[in-house]
């Protein structure tokens, strides 16, 4: 399950891991198979994420799992659960003949979440580990700029999609779009290859399931920012994909910290010193600053 520490940094290599924590995780494994209930809570973790391997939706509840991990290894231990689980994600990705290229941009997230760790924090771990289930669990897929989540519609953005006229309803599949960092400009050109990729991908690895819909919740469908953009701006032409996905008079998703998060690193930053040498940055610091709040956009458009 766990691999020996000559393997590992190839793994981890694999992974996109930072190189700074290569070393780290490695010599750090030896403090974990010598701490038996720690084994044992990896194997429960473990068991835990690959149960239904595939199957949409299921949820696993890792982040209570990790709150019991032992101190020492507590910003790490996370990172051996997914190296442990990667041949059950690596089995699946076969069976379903989804391409080796594809297999590994997609589990490269791993690595991400780690560099965001450090990005945010300034020390090794990894960030938001909840996250990766899903890549770990064969639902969500890096398809060139984009991601795509295998899901399914909620009840909101369900009745919005229904009521423009479609014969789509609450609880019928989807793809869930997901916009990664550290990846390059959102151009309009990589999205439409990324979405021409993922109408060819999901057809031909999940023929049975029939995803007529593309939703996306982002601040970056927040329509203020058409009011500090330039019009021709990556941002607000990735906003004009959409058709919004919420009933009129829905109360609002407040979420001040997200784009703080995204643009600048770290949520808790001081609004009143956030740099402004981005448009993007000016926009974010400089409506926080007037008083102004940033919401969660809610967005569809048909496949």
């Amino acid at each position: 399950m766990l691999p020996d520490a000559d393997a590992l940094p190839g793994i981890l290599l694999d992974l996109a891991v930072p190189h700074e924590d290569v070393n780290h995780l490695v010599a750090l494994r030896r403090a974990l198979t010598a701490d038996a209930a720690a084994m044992r809570l990896l194997e429960q973790c473990v068991t835990d994420l690959v149960r239904d391997i595939g199957e949409v939706g299921a949820g696993v509840p890792l982040d209570e799992r990790l709150a019991e991990a032992p101190a020492a290894l507590g910003r790490y231990f996370a990172a051996y659960v997914f190296v442990s689980a990667l041949p059950h994600i690596r089995a699946f990705h076969r069976e379903r003949g989804v391409p080796d290229d594809i297999s590994r941009h997609t589990l490269a997230d791993f690595g991400r979440s780690m560099a965001f760790h450090r990005r945010q924090h300034g020390t090794g771990g990894m960030l938001v580990p909840q996250w990766l289930t899903l890549h770990f669990r064969g639902e969500l897929y890096q398809l060139g700029r984009l991601q795509f989540e295998r899901a399914r519609l909620g009840e909101r953005t369900g009745r919005a999609v229904a009521a423009a006229g479609t014969d789509v309803a609450p609880g019928e599949p989807c793809l869930n779009l997901h916009i990664p960092g550290f990846y390059g400009p959102l151009s309009p050109e990589g999205c439409d290859r990324s979405l021409d990729l993922a109408r060819v991908f999901f057809a031909r690895h999940f023929p049975r399931e029939r995803y007529r819909v593309m939703v996306c919740h982002s601040w970056l469908l927040d329509p203020q920012l058409k009011r500090y953009l330039d019009p021709a701006s990556n941002i607000v032409r990735f906003q004009g994909r959409f058709r919004a996905a919420r009933e009129p008079g829905a109360e609002p998703d407040r979420a001040d910290t997200e784009p703080v998060r995204f643009v600048f690193g770290d949520p808790d930053l001081p609004v009143a010193s956030l740099p402004g040498r981005t448009s993007v940055e000016r926009a974010v610091g400089n409506h926080l600053r007037a008083g102004g709040h940033w919401y969660l956009g809610h967005g569809w458009f048909p496949l």
